[in-house]
């Protein structure tokens, strides 16, 4: 097996290598003058099954993941394996105006022309999987994410709506805590609470957990309301940490007290490793593949 990670990845891809104890060939991949994406595989020949480790997100990764999957078939690549740890466009997955395009579908329709398998990590939509041929899996990335806080003092993990309710809930009980969600309840026309649904906050060190974190403005808003309620402190980890404009130090900067999210998305905060869930699914695939052919 060979791991090829994309610009976006390469830590990632490095660090899913070494688990599987397998080469790691980092993609060369700049820009020419008009902007145009140029990439390349160093070696002649790669005559392997390949694990290309790249993100669909921003838009020119996209480009760049087509790309590498174009050279890694020519290179003479076995089985193309995708690991894309955050999926762009999957919230783009239907038309509510006419005129618009299916967004999500369009980038599953041109990444399947050259893969025999998908995995993604904490996708938005796992409908949106559906889109492929080829067999796909989507990983969870609440066992990395209870692991990491498994020995950091929390009391209570929370969802900041009842949405991710069930995230909550699977981080909660692998870590052995109880699990509640937030709900705003609004007390007049300008004035809202936001507070658990169903347990007390105060005294305790809260974990607040959610698939993806852009702006951040709504898990600002719950964790200052949160301190007002008495929470001794407020941790803040995420899956994918999209942090748009200036969110990490905003975020930072006010009464959040860790924030931390998966290396899906490489950034400063990014501490939390999902590759030994991507190494997993890998090497249980491998060995169901084995016993077929035996």
């Amino acid at each position: 097996m060979i791991v090829i990670g994309g610009s976006t990845s390469r830590d990632l891809a490095k660090e899913l290598a070494m688990i599987l104890e397998c080469k790691c060939i980092l993609a060369s991949s700049t820009r020419f003058p008009d902007g145009e994406c140029y990439t390349r595989i160093e070696g002649e020949s790669l005559n392997d099954d390949v694990v290309i480790v790249q993100n669909t997100y921003p838009d020119q990764s996209i480009i760049e993941m087509l790309l590498i999957q174009d050279a890694a078939k020519r290179m003479g690549a076995k089985s193309i394996t995708l690991v894309i740890p955050y999926f762009g466009y999957a919230r783009q997955d239907r038309i509510f105006k006419p005129g618009e395009p299916e967004s999500a579908k369009v980038m599953a329709k041109h990444l399947d022309l050259a893969c025999d398998r998908v995995i993604t990590v904490d996708i938005h939509k796992e409908d949106v999987l559906k889109n492929f041929k080829c067999p796909t899996k989507d990983l969870k990335a609440s066992g990395a994410i209870a692991e990491f806080f498994m020995d950091k003092g929390i009391d209570i993990v929370l969802a900041p709506d009842a949405g991710a309710a069930e995230r909550a809930k699977d981080v909660g009980n692998r870590m052995g805590l109880p699990h509640d969600h937030l709900e705003k309840i609004r007390l007049s026309g300008t004035e809202v609470k936001i507070a658990p649904a169903n347990m007390d906050c105060d005294g305790k060190n809260v974990l607040i957990v959610d698939d993806i974190i852009a702006t951040g403005g709504t898990i600002l808003a719950a964790t200052i309301q949160l301190k007002q309620a008495g929470a001794k402190s407020v941790s803040v980890a995420c899956t994918h940490g999209v942090f748009t404009g200036d969110a990490i130090r905003r975020l930072t900067g006010n009464n959040i007290d860790v924030l931390l999210c998966c290396n899906t998305l490489e950034s400063e905060v990014s501490n939390i490793s999902v590759a030994s869930t991507v190494a997993d699914e890998l090497k249980r695939t491998k060995k169901k593949r084995l016993l077929r052919k035996s």
